[in-house]
C-alpha cells in the first residue's frame, strides 16, 4: 500500500476562485457529485485506508477500481446529461435508458456525444488506464484527451488536482475562447465521481505565467504504447 499512500500525498495545485464578475475568467455553470458507496460495499472499500499485516496504515486500491469507476461515471453521466446536452442527445439517451431499465432490452447504454456540449475536456489523470478507459467510454478524440495525457506525462498522477493543470494546458496552447464550455471529470474514494462545468468569460493572455509557461512549446509529445525496460 506504499505506492498509493505516496500518490495521495504528493503533488497539488492552487486555484483562485472569485465571486467578482470583473476579475473572474470562468463562470461556474454546474456541479454534479455522485456517491456510490452508500449502496455498494465494493465501491465504498475500493479506495480505503487501512492497516496491512504489519500494522502499517496505508491506502489500499481494489483490483475492481476501474470497473467501479466506470459504473460511477455512468451514474454521473445520467445526472449531468439533462443539464448540458442538446435535446436530440437527451432523447437518444432517454430512449436507451427506458429500453434497458423498463423494457429490460439487451442493448448497450447510449453514450451521448458530449462534444456537442463541451469544447474542452479535463479528465482525471490518475493513470494511463483511467484516461484510456474514459476516452473509450466517452468516445473522445485524441485531441480531446491531449491535455490529460500531457499532464500525466509532465506531472505524474496528482489525482483530481490534475484537472487544473489540464485547464492551464488548454489555455497555454491558446485554445480557449470566450463562451467555450469546459467539462471537468474527477474521481475520489467513497466511491465518488464529480463533474464540474465552466464557461469561459475571458481567456488568459498567451504570456500569462502558469505551470506550463516554460514547457508548453515542447508539447504534445509522443508517448510510446509500450514502455520497454
Amino acid at each position: 500500500m506504499l505506492l498509493p499512500n505516496c500518490l495521495f500525498r504528493v503533488g497539488g495545485v492552487a486555484a483562485l476562485l472569485s465571486t467578482s464578475p470583473v476579475n473572474a475568467r470562468f463562470r461556474l455553470k454546474h456541479v454534479v457529485r455522485t456517491f456510490t458507496g452508500a449502496n455498494d460495499d465494493n465501491a465504498y472499500r475500493c479506495v480505503f485506508q487501512e492497516e496491512d499485516d504489519q500494522g502499517n496504515v496505508g491506502i489500499n486500491l481494489s483490483k475492481n477500481l476501474m470497473a467501479i469507476a466506470g459504473n460511477s461515471l455512468q451514474v454521473n453521466i445520467t445526472e449531468i446529461a439533462p443539464l448540458v446536452l442538446p435535446f436530440s442527445e437527451q432523447l437518444l439517451f432517454a430512449l436507451s435508458f427506458v429500453a434497458r431499465k423498463v423494457l429490460h432490452a439487451h442493448v448497450k447504454p447510449y453514450i451521448p456525444n458530449f462534444s456537442m456540449a463541451f469544447k474542452h475536456m479535463c479528465i482525471h489523470a490518475g493513470g494511463r488506464a483511467v484516461i484510456d478507459e474514459l476516452q473509450t467510454k466517452l468516445r473522445l478524440s485524441d485531441e480531446q484527451v491531449e491535455a490529460s495525457r500531457m499532464t500525466l506525462h509532465r506531472f505524474g498522477n496528482t489525482s483530481s488536482s490534475s484537472l487544473w493543470y489540464e485547464l492551464a494546458y488548454v489555455e497555454a496552447k491558446g485554445r480557449m475562447r470566450k463562451g467555450h464550455r469546459v467539462w471537468m471529470v474527477g474521481f475520489g474514494s467513497g466511491f465518488k465521481c464529480n463533474s464540474v462545468v465552466w464557461e469561459c468569460i475571458q481567456p488568459a493572455a498567451r504570456n500569462t505565467h502558469g505551470p506550463w509557461s516554460t514547457s508548453i512549446h515542447r508539447y504534445p509529445v509522443d508517448i510510446p504504447e509500450v514502455l520497454s525496460h
